[in-house]
């Protein structure tokens, strides 16, 4: 290999990688509008949920047709890509297949490599059959039309070429060794490339060395641009699925936070001992507002969980108001929440700062309807493979709703009046709530 080939891979490394560095500088950014929360308690617990959700796919396989078929490409995806390192150092130095000093364990890496490349390529026809022609219908909910749609499809084909250009370029490479062409030195094994070596067999070195070649630099440039296509696409769940259960919510399912603002003055009510013209402390700190109407009034987690979101939609299959034809789907709230953080974070990015450009997330996103329709079940969270918790931000919300617009449905103010009224929540008073008994 001549030096313009090692200078032309090292600015094609330092791009794929600068735009990578770029981008995630970007979302690093993004994530950090939100409000601070601490989740940096208990790293034993969040440890070992990390390795058994984001590493050993736990959730994953309580579908067990999908998450095998994951556990496939997760794997081949992630020990392929070992092979990368050996390419860089091959692209940088001119070099082939220089690990293959490792003698018998590089032949049994190569070999590895390539059973999981045909099993991944196997996974991958497998999802996309589910998806356009079994069309289960997780996968055609009204959200994902259009760029969703097609963005789950784009992977899928960049898999499927990534894996065959893996298996030519090793093809290829095997009828090269055959032919003890220079710089081809025998090492590896393949138990897959070399049935479609044959196919090659009647081709010249000249020819077999351009296809390996091609093969070698359209897989390479083909990772450098899935790399930087995780930016724009779903899939950054692939980066963000470990520290995302890392800060998962590990309190009890169905525990809501409380805003402290409300619960000193509750307490401050409640307590018989306290001075009755007593007033909370003047320099305390006060919420800006109460809830949240727009991404910056979330916190950082929230915003990584959106950020996080792979669309399964496994959360809005089993959310009870989507299942009877509601307007909620818990994967279109993480959506809008992404889709409007991006927005803001174009704003900035145009403008050094953020300017009102009089939108909102709720009501310009994420209508009421939405929000009101949700019952709290936490089934979407329970759902989620990698812990992400979409009833948080709809409580949020609410919160702004009712705290701030007073804007909660008319069944819900009526309640409330007669919990403030009666004590109970129906509309009767206090001396005939046990009428009931002697019924």
């Amino acid at each position: 290999m001549n030096y313009i080939d090692n200078i032309a891979f090292a600015i094609l490394l330092i791009i794929g990688i600068g735009f990578f560095v770029k981008n995630s500088k970007k979302i690093v950014r993004n994530i950090k509008l939100g409000k601070k929360i601490d989740r940096f308690d208990l790293s034993n617990e969040r440890f070992k949920n990390m390795l058994k959700i984001a590493l050993g796919q736990s959730k994953m396989v309580k579908r067990p047709v999908a998450g095998i078929l994951h556990i496939i490409v997760y794997a081949g995806f992630i020990i392929i890509n070992i092979e990368v390192l050996e390419i860089i150092i091959d692209g940088l130095f001119g070099t082939h297949r220089v690990f293959s000093v490792l003698g018998g364990f590089y032949s049994f890496l190569i070999g590895s490599f390539e059973i999981l490349a045909l099993l991944v390529l196997a996974s991958v026809i497998i999802f996309w059959i589910r998806r356009m022609v079994l069309q289960i219908p997780r996968f055609w909910n009204k959200e994902m039309k259009g760029w969703p749609k097609n963005d789950a499809l784009y992977i899928l084909y960049f898999e499927m070429v990534l894996m065959s250009l893996f298996l030519i370029m090793n093809a290829a490479d095997y009828n090269l060794q055959a032919l003890n062409a220079d710089h081809y030195t025998i090492a590896g094994s393949f138990p897959i490339s070399q049935f479609i070596a044959p196919l090659l067999s009647n081709l010249s070195e000249t020819s077999l060395i351009v296809i390996e070649r091609t093969a070698w630099w359209l897989h390479i440039g083909g990772i450098f641009i899935f790399l930087n296509y995780l930016y724009y696409s779903k899939h950054l769940h692939i980066l963000l699925a470990f520290p995302n259960t890392y800060f998962a919510n590990l309190k009890p399912k169905g525990q809501l936070t409380n805003l402290e603002a409300v619960t000193n003055e509750v307490k401050l009510m409640m307590d018989p001992s306290a001075d009755p013209y007593a007033v909370p402390d003047e320099n305390a700190a006060l919420p800006d507002k109460f809830g949240a109407s727009d991404v910056a009034d979330l916190n950082w987690v929230q915003l990584m969980n959106a950020y996080t979101c792979t669309e399964c939609g496994r959360c809005t299959a089993v959310c009870p108001a989507n299942i009877t034809g509601k307007e909620l789907s818990p994967r279109a709230i993480m959506m809008k929440t992404r889709d409007r953080l991006e927005e803001v974070g174009a704003n900035i990015d145009k403008n050094g700062k953020f300017i009102d450009d009089d939108k909102q997330l709720l009501n310009d996103y994420i209508k009421a309807e939405e929000i009101w329709a949700c019952t709290s079940c936490n089934a979407c969270v329970e759902a989620c493979p990698v812990n992400i918790d979409p009833l948080s931000i709809i409580i949020d919300l609410r919160r702004y709703l009712v705290m701030e617009q007073s804007a909660a449905p008319q069944g819900l103010n009526m309640m409330m009046t007669n919990i403030e009224n009666n004590g109970a929540p129906w509309q009767y008073n206090q001396m005939d709530r046990l009428n009931w008994k002697d019924e």
